[in-house]
């Protein structure tokens, strides 16, 4: 469960009303653009590889059925150009069915069409059409944590090259070393894994509400004791006991995404939203944030653990419904962009900061992922 991307309102009457509605739009959108497309018809796709992002401005995305989450999401990958420089070098597929299913070819398709068109926004119907054979459906309340993990695996899995594979794991892949230790015989286990967003909570172990980024952090790679009907087995000591759980950051990539969990469950299956003021910094050095117990890193890993914000996807609304939208820092133009669908405006700051949210505004707009980029060394 989680946050909410609009208020459900669909079924088959509705769907085929608004795809009615987009075709009737795009016949208009298409007689004043015959030049654009006579032009565009003619060019490769090999066109859109190198073309500066942003190069005619900020283009948005139509919603084209309670996709303002994947609107967003789609902005905060396409707007970096980490991303696209390795977008752009994959494997066309052969045919027009596998092109038609094919989620980072049709991602490509769509990037070319917001950078190489003059309108402000952009239908995303083919990309739409793609994701809804891969269960990914428009009329569909999304959460976009989990939205944004299914979509990073359809890219993932779908990229032939092995290297570009490779490449996007270390843009994006998070490495922890997990801890587990008997606190009888004091025995411990070790296990790396890998994460691709760090699942902040924003309370600590008693409900009590963090005040910070930080603290949040601070929460996370807190160790954790397993007593009671929590204990695990001991394979030395024969028998269940209390044991200390931890985890340790051994690698952080390029791309760092946060996922703050502002949706908090109660008894059955209440759930509620968490609206509290929770700041973010726009530079953070985890190198500060967290102890020498907390990592298992050399000195020139955590060299590299400087950071600064390139984008906020924030969610307003409660748990039945709400909307997204997504400030985004651009990589070419240094500034603040908000994406709120076919809407796009600049922004500053202090804009962006109006996210940290508020206890008494329950509805109000509060940040719900947080995406930060590795500073480039001095």
């Amino acid at each position: 469960m989680g946050q909410r991307s609009g208020r459900q309102e669909g079924g088959k009457k509705l769907e085929v009303a608004l795809s009615k509605t987009m075709e009737a739009e795009e016949v208009v959108q298409n007689n004043t653009e015959k030049d654009e497309e006579a032009k565009a018809k003619v060019e490769k796709l090999s066109s859109v590889f190198g073309v500066a992002d942003l190069k005619n401005g900020a283009v948005g995305l139509y919603n084209i059925g309670l996709s303002c989450c994947l609107n967003s999401l789609l902005q905060v990958f396409l707007m970096n150009t980490c991303f696209t420089g390795i977008l752009r070098r994959i494997t066309v597929p052969p045919d027009d069915e596998q092109k038609r299913r094919n989620v980072p070819y049709q991602m490509l398709l769509l990037l070319e069409k917001m950078q190489c068109g003059k309108q402000n926004a952009v239908y995303p119907k083919a990309l739409a059409s793609c994701l809804s054979i891969h269960r990914v459906k428009l009329f569909v309340q999304h959460d976009a944590a989990q939205l944004f993990l299914t979509l990073w695996n359809l890219i993932k899995k779908q990229m032939k090259k092995p290297e570009l594979v490779e490449e996007l794991n270390d843009l994006y892949t998070i490495c922890i070393q997990e801890h587990l230790a008997c606190q009888k015989c004091s025995s411990e286990t070790k296990r790396n894994s890998s994460m691709l967003t760090l699942p902040l909570s924003v309370l600590d172990s008693n409900s009590h509400m963090l005040k910070s980024l930080e603290d949040c952090l601070q929460c996370f790679f807190h160790p954790e004791e397993l007593t009671d009907q929590n204990m695990c087995f001991c394979e030395q000591c024969g028998r269940k006991t209390p044991f200390l759980q931890s985890m340790k950051l051994v690698h952080l990539p390029q791309i760092l995404t946060m996922h703050l969990k502002r949706f908090c469950f109660e008894k059955a299956a209440y759930i509620h939203k968490l609206s509290h003021y929770l700041p973010f910094p726009e530079d953070l050095d985890f190198s500060a944030v967290l102890t020498e117990n907390q990592c298992q890193a050399d000195d020139k890993e955590k060299a590299a653990w400087k950071y600064e914000i390139f984008a906020v996807v924030a969610h307003s609304g409660s748990t039945s419904f709400g909307h997204y939208c997504a400030y985004i820092r651009s990589l070419t133009e240094c500034k603040w962009y908000c994406f709120n669908d076919s809407h796009v405006c600049q922004v500053s700051w202090d804009d962006v900061k109006c996210t940290y949210g508020h206890s008494k505004l329950h509805w109000g707009e509060t940040a719900y992922l947080l995406i930060y980029m590795k500073k480039r060394p001095q």
